[in-house]
């Protein structure tokens, strides 16, 4: 129980520090939201304009201290403003219909690397020697090694632009209407194969080097080497006994994979065009759109926290050692 309420104080610890970095670091920058809206302007505009943008847009002249409560009870309230770049609409409808994209693309491919990446894994280390053994590192590290925009690239010239197999940007087709008809899932689903084929060759070979490494590692332990001399079946000695504890180290990997699916890819879904976090958020950068980028980054910040909250729980639970310790800390 110490070691849950720990875990959990440093959670709303981390939260509050997260949040107050997001208000501290746009009002850092010279000149405010507004006056940069009216310089685009280029004096079209009158001065008395100003004034209009500012309340417009919620920037306030308040003493900071008064803006920081009214910001903590915005964010906590869910009202995070109006997107500059997408203007009158609201930050959260536009982080609501982009996180869908994200986390479906994301979502499918890391489920699919982690499931193919360490049974792969387990398979190289349990047949070391073999023929497996000797390709399948090797052809993960060049994956590995290939930067994903680069290989998304290679992909979108010779499959979308030279032999037309696959569109070459959107997630989509725009003459469809979304909804859970057949023909705009069908379509979603092909628009999404090249940027899913190249986030699942960068992401799959880490897996399996990484569960590879951690099975030889445990393969080696004195108790499995007992067990195996006891007799105990080759499944059981796989999972029950060595896949199991190589799958520790994995605990932490499998939290920053976690992280990267809320914060998007944000490069591939720059080239393939694909409308996620990570193109929004490049755009509101681009563009200075300052409360979209608060959002997306609160939204990134405390999800990425959440995450690794629950993966220490599962840390806890799967290795005792680890809740003795965190509850005497």
């Amino acid at each position: 129980m110490r070691y849950f309420l720990n875990r959990l104080g440093f959670l709303l610890l981390s939260i509050w520090a997260a949040l107050t970095l997001n208000f501290v670091l746009p009002r850092l920058m010279p000149g405010n939201p507004a006056e940069i809206m009216l310089a685009k302007f280029q004096g079209r505009m009158p001065p008395n304009a100003l004034k209009a943008f500012e309340i417009q847009f919620g920037f306030s002249h308040k003493p900071m201290i008064i803006q920081y409560f009214q910001y903590l009870g915005s964010m906590l309230t869910g009202h995070w403003g109006l997107s500059y770049s997408y203007y009158p609409t609201s930050v959260t409808t536009i982080i609501a219909s982009s996180l869908p994209w994200t986390l479906g693309l994301l979502g499918v491919v890391w489920i699919l690397s982690v499931t193919v990446g360490t049974f792969t894994g387990i398979l190289i280390a349990w047949r070391r020697g073999g023929i497996m053994d000797s390709v399948a590192p090797i052809v993960s590290m060049f994956f590995q090694a290939i930067p994903n925009f680069w290989l998304a690239l290679v992909l979108l010239y010779a499959f979308g632009f030279t032999l037309n197999w696959f569109p070459m940007a959107h997630s989509y087709d725009s003459n469809l209407t979304p909804g859970w008809s057949f023909a705009f899932i069908s379509s979603v689903l092909y628009y999404a194969v090249l940027p899913a084929i190249v986030i699942f060759l960068g992401s799959v070979s880490g897996w399996i080097i990484g569960m590879r490494n951690n099975m030889m590692m445990t393969l080696g332990e004195d108790y499995v080497v007992f067990a195996e001399a006891k007799g105990v079946s080759n499944r059981r000695l796989i999972f029950s006994y060595a896949a199991r504890n190589a799958l520790l180290p994995q605990i932490t990997s499998i939290a920053i994979a976690l992280s990267t699916i809320v914060g998007g890819q944000i490069l591939i879904e720059q080239v393939f065009s694909y409308q996620g976090i990570g193109f929004q958020l490049t755009n509101a950068v681009s563009s200075e759109d300052y409360p979209l980028i608060q959002g997306m980054f609160l939204i990134i910040a405390v999800t990425t926290l959440l995450i690794n909250f629950i993966v220490d729980m599962i840390y806890g639970r799967l290795d005792p050692r680890i809740r003795r310790r965190g509850a005497t800390s």
